[in-house]
């Protein structure tokens, strides 16, 4: 009796599991209304399923929907205490509530950002992402509700021993966010070397930006391109050029390459090179050039208003 019983239930557990694939495939191709709506319909089935839940409250987190994730994750938590992922995700949740809302009403769940993280971090020591998400929090909180950079430096450091990109990169993130660039340059050239991924080059770069360091930025995005040989580093040279107004025949050169490489993974449509190309003739008073490039960008994306504007000065010349 046992075995029919067990035969019976056989296409029921398939179909259940083929239902948790089918969303994750749908959350996979971005369709997180879809697989929102099919997680929905099975956990009605089964309410208690916390691979499902944990899908559910995904979905709702793809689409910025905080306080339905939050539902979800909080189930999470108490079904399964002493899962580190649960708290991590209910943690992060509700710190994206925190940054949606004003203030006064963010110091009300802060508390509850804080333990999620700690909790998620205390049980499982080699979680990277929550030791992440508290150097930020540190960092970012003010010291009169707990905000500490020597506790951000603490998380800096377990995650240096559990991967020394990462703790590399956490370390010039908080200098960057303490207003010490030569320090967080010095980090991010480590992770550089340590690592090398779009991730480190894009940090460095990010940092130069901000300090008004356009030449370096450009000279860290040329070795980003050579290392990963991505037609996007192209666009970003120029941009920086164009932005700039500095070394424009090189800007205008990557420009080029970009436009004539370019493909859809690349990312920037290219209107914005043609854009950039325009400005650098705006640059260097050649009106004629100027217009052909900024009238190609408005005939590919004709809402884009920067465009239009850039035309105006462009025709002012």
């Amino acid at each position: 009796m046992k075995h029919f019983i067990f035969f019976l239930l056989i296409p029921f557990f398939m179909s259940s599991q083929s239902s948790l694939n089918d969303a994750q495939k749908l959350i996979d191709m971005k369709e997180f209304k879809k697989a929102e709506q099919l997680l929905l319909a099975y956990i009605k089935t089964d309410q208690n399923n916390l691979e499902a839940i944990e899908l559910y409250g995904d979905t709702y987190g793809f689409q910025e929907k905080w306080d339905e994730a939050i539902i979800q994750y909080k189930k999470l938590v108490d079904g399964k205490p002493k899962n580190a992922n649960f708290h991590y995700k209910y943690g992060g949740a509700l710190g994206m509530k925190a940054l949606s809302i004003n203030k006064m009403k963010a110091l009300g769940i802060i508390g509850d950002v804080k333990e999620a993280f700690l909790n998620a971090a205390e049980l499982d020591p080699k979680h990277i992402e929550a030791r992440w998400a508290l150097v930020e929090l540190y960092m970012q909180l003010p010291g009169i509700i707990g905000g500490s950079k020597s506790k951000s430096l603490k998380y800096a450091k377990e995650l240096e021993v559990l991967s020394k990109v990462d703790g590399y990169l956490a370390y010039g993130y908080i200098y960057e966010y303490d207003d010490e660039p030569e320090l967080a340059e010095k980090y991010y050239k480590l992770a550089i070397n340590e690592g090398g991924s779009l991730t480190c080059y894009d940090k460095l770069t990010d940092l130069y930006k901000n300090e008004n360091q356009p030449n370096k930025a450009i000279n860290n995005l040329e070795a980003s391109g050579e290392k990963h040989k991505r037609n996007a580093m192209h666009y970003q040279i120029g941009k920086v050029c164009a932005e700039y107004n500095i070394q424009l025949d090189k800007g205008e050169k990557c420009l080029l390459i970009y436009i004539d490489n370019y493909s859809a993974k690349d990312g920037v449509p290219k209107a914005w090179a043609y854009f950039r190309i325009a400005q650098i003739n705006t640059f260097r008073k050649n009106k004629k050039e100027a217009l052909k490039w900024i009238d190609k960008a408005i005939a590919d994306l004709p809402k884009i208003d920067v465009f239009k504007e850039e035309k105006m000065t462009i025709q002012a010349l």
